[in-house]
């Protein structure tokens, strides 16, 4: 099994708004694969829901987004560049995720330019789909 490095050598995400905590797959600048273990301790879950902790759907957006950002970052090209959300469609959720819950994260990007690019992402747990969106992103200077 091939390491990969650790998510925060790679984005600039940084806790607690890390959502990344290992890289299970990656094809430079195409596609990767990671994982979330939520372990209930999380900032969000004290008031997302009081007696019913619930990931926020926003969150695993995020999410999906900092792993495409691995994937884009990972490319040497893109060395001294930062991706930012320029939009998010066709969001869905489709379960709730709680603490205990580790999310599948994956992404494969779409259509790049030397300023922007698209990507769509899924987010799930033990192979059930809990959100699926597309994304799009501006690189700037970092």
């Amino acid at each position: 099994m091939t390491a990969f490095p650790a998510p925060a050598s790679v984005i600039p995400h940084r806790a607690p708004f890390l959502f990344v905590d290992v890289v299970d797959a990656l094809e430079v600048g195409v596609s990767a694969t990671a994982r979330w273990r939520l372990n209930g301790d999380e900032w969000f879950f004290g008031g997302h829901f009081p007696g019913r902790p619930t990931l926020p759907g926003v969150l695993m957006c995020e999410a999906i987004a900092q792993v495409g950002a691995y994937a884009l970052l990972s490319d040497p090209s893109r060395a001294g560049k930062l991706p930012l959300f320029g939009g998010l469609d066709a969001a869905r959720f489709r379960r709730q995720v709680v603490p205990g819950d580790e999310l599948l994260l994956e992404v494969t990007l779409g259509r790049m330019s030397a300023r922007a690019g698209k990507g769509s992402g899924r987010a799930s747990v033990g192979g059930e789909t809990a959100c699926e969106c597309e994304l799009m992103f501006v690189l700037v200077d970092a």
